[in-house]
C-alpha cells in the first residue's frame, strides 16, 4: 500500500489503522507513508502508529517535489511487493479491503490493473447541492455491481487503485507533468494517463466493487474556489495530454461543450423535480472544466 499525504494529521490515522487493522497475514503487506512536505504533525502521528504497530510493515518517506504523481513514484520506487495499491491519507479502507485483491488477484493473475469503489464520507453531512453528476468531484465512485472490464474511456480513480509493479515500471509510473495538487494550482488526470499507457500496451483494467475505501469529504472546504480548482484541473490535466489543435483537441473540445449543453438540460430536471439547489453546481462543473481545457 501506498499512500501519499499532505497536511492530514486529522485523517492519517483512520487510513493507516483501517489497513492494520485487516484481518489479514501482518508479513503478506507493506504500507509505505510518502509525506509530500506536511507542515502539521503528519509526521509524528505516523511515527506514533509505526511504534505502536511493530509487527506491521509500515515505513515512513518523505519527498520533497511537490505533487502527488513525485510521491506515489516515490513510494513505488521503495515498494518490495508484486502489486501497488494506493490509497488517499483522507480515506478508510473496508474489512476484508486487502483479501479482497489478493482473491481478485489470485482468480486473474493476468490482469495488471484494478481498482475499487469510493464512497464519500461527508463530515457533517452531504451538502443539499450535492448530486451524482457532481459528486465525482469529491471521490465518488462506482462503476458497476460486478467485477468487470472499464470501457476504453473508463478508469480507476487515484484513491483506490491498483497496479502491478511490472506494469507500473513498464510505461514509467506516474507522469509528472500531471502532478495532481501542487499549492494552489490543481493539474489533475494523473491516474487516468496511467491507466490509459496501460491500456495502450495491450493490458486490460477492472472495476473490483468488493475493494471498498470511504473516503472523507470535509463539506465546509467545499467552496466554489475549491470545486473550480478540482474540475478546472481535470481540464488543465487533458490539455497537457493533447496537443492544441490537434483532432484529438478538437474533439475533446467538442466533447466538453456536448457535456456543458447537457448539464443545462440535467439542471433542469432537478429544478423540476423541486430540487433547484442542485441545478448550478452541475451547469458550474462542466464550466470549469472547460476553462481549465482552454487555459482561463
Amino acid at each position: 500500500m501506498v499512500i501519499c499525504s499532505y497536511n492530514r494529521e486529522k485523517y492519517i490515522a483512520d487510513a493507516l489503522n483501517s489497513l492494520i487493522a485487516q484481518d489479514f497475514d501482518r508479513s503478506a503487506f507493506e504500507v509505505i507513508v510518502v509525506d509530500n512536505n506536511s507542515r502539521d504533525n503528519t509526521q509524528q502521528v505516523c511515527e506514533e502508529i509505526i511504534r505502536s504497530n511493530p509487527e506491521v510493515s509500515v515505513r515512513y518517506l518523505t519527498e520533497t517535489q511537490q505533487g502527488s504523481s513525485f510521491a506515489r513514484n516515490t513510494g513505488a520506487r521503495h515498494a518490495r511487493g508484486e502489486l501497488l495499491c494506493f490509497m488517499d491519507d483522507d480515506a478508510m479502507a473496508e474489512p476484508g479491503f486487502l483479501e479482497n485483491i489478493r482473491r481478485f488477484h489470485r482468480a486473474h493473475p493476468g490482469v495488471h490493473g484494478f481498482g475499487g469503489r469510493i464512497i464519500p464520507r461527508y463530515i457533517p453531512s452531504e451538502p443539499p447541492w450535492m448530486s451524482h453528476f457532481v459528486s465525482s468531484l469529491v471521490g465518488n465512485f462506482h462503476y458497476a455491481d460486478d467485477v468487470t472490464e472499464f470501457s476504453a474511456n473508463k478508469y480507476p480513480l487515484e484513491s483506490n487503485m491498483v497496479v502491478s509493479k511490472k506494469a507500473f515500471d513498464e510505461v514509467g509510473g506516474f507522469s509528472t507533468a500531471l502532478p495532481g495538487v501542487k499549492g494552489t494550482l490543481r493539474i489533475g488526470g494523473e491516474g487516468k494517463d496511467l491507466y490509459f499507457r496501460l491500456k495502450q500496451r495491450g493490458y486490460g483494467v477492472y472495476y473490483v466493487p468488493d475493494m471498498v475505501v470511504h473516503h472523507v469529504v470535509e463539506t465546509d472546504k467545499l467552496t466554489p474556489e475549491y470545486m473550480y480548482r478540482v474540475a478546472s484541473g481535470i481540464g488543465r490535466g487533458e490539455r497537457l495530454r493533447i496537443t492544441s489543435g490537434s483532432f484529438a483537441f478538437l474533439k475533446k473540445l467538442a466533447e466538453y461543450l456536448f457535456k456543458l449543453g447537457a448539464s443545462f438540460a440535467i439542471a433542469l430536471f432537478y429544478v423540476l423535480k423541486g430540487q433547484p439547489k442542485k441545478a448550478w453546481p452541475v451547469i458550474r462543473f462542466r464550466i470549469d472544466v472547460l476553462k481549465g481545457f482552454l487555459g482561463r
